[in-house]
């Protein structure tokens, strides 16, 4: 199959290949541009523990009075595993999933409610994590740490493959994504070759973007079951 992928390079190059792997062909079209926001430092010695529903939120992380055991919450794998790579080792990951995260935090014994605990994210979100958890009496501290922002053009090598090996399906990672490769689209008068694409939705936000802008083949999937979607 023609598979599109719409995730900046650094979060989805082993994806990439695995499924170059498995004879799929690739088209990657990035639609967010990750940038750090320099001014803003995290003092570890302020929390007990530290939410992570982004890798970029690690990525981008600047720190003082580090702590390597410090306590880490990671909404997936991927997170858990840079976090690991990075040296801290008392991690405990979420499955991919968002709200297993926040059920994850509430029924934790490693904490209480009278914990603070640091929320480290980007400037766009798809769930308020820090809100759900502060209606149930927890002491979440919401740290903006990366911005991403709109990549509305597209190289003439990623139009000529689109041309000759139209997308079967093509997966999305946020609205703010959404918005910015329906742009794209638009710009590029690309639609008619995507009317046959099936559109992969990580969240039914990201769904309702596509919804609202008429395209069809609409679904959701949960991260991480990229390859469990196209075995269906």
């Amino acid at each position: 199959m023609n598979i599109l992928i719409t995730r900046p390079l650094i979060d989805t190059e082993d994806l990439m290949g695995k499924l170059f792997s498995l004879g799929h062909k690739i088209i990657h079209v990035p639609t967010l541009k990750i940038s750090t926001i320099k001014s803003v430092t995290v003092d570890f010695k302020k929390y007990d523990a530290i939410i992570l529903t982004s890798a970029n939120a690690l990525r981008n992380l600047k720190v003082t009075n580090n702590d390597k055991n410090k306590l880490f919450f990671c909404v997936g794998s991927i997170t858990e595993k840079i976090a690991r790579k990075l040296g801290y080792i008392n991690t405990i990951s979420a499955g991919g999933n968002v709200y297993a995260l926040k059920n994850l935090i509430m029924n934790s014994n490693r904490i209480s409610k009278n914990s603070k605990i640091a929320y480290l994210c980007g400037d766009n979100l798809t769930f308020e994590l820090d809100s759900e958890l502060n209606k149930e009496g927890m002491n979440i501290e919401k740290i903006i740490n990366y911005t991403s922002d709109k990549i509305t053009d597209i190289n003439d090598e990623n139009k000529k493959i689109i041309a000759s090996h139209p997308p079967d399906i093509i997966f999305v990672y946020s609205t703010r994504s959404a918005e910015s490769f329906i742009e794209i689209i638009k710009n590029y008068s690309l639609y008619p070759l995507m009317t046959g694409s099936r559109v992969m939705c990580i969240s039914n936000k990201v769904l309702q973007v596509f919804k609202e802008a008429n395209w069809k083949k609409l679904e959701t999937f949960e991260p991480g079951e990229e390859l469990i979607k196209l075995e269906k």
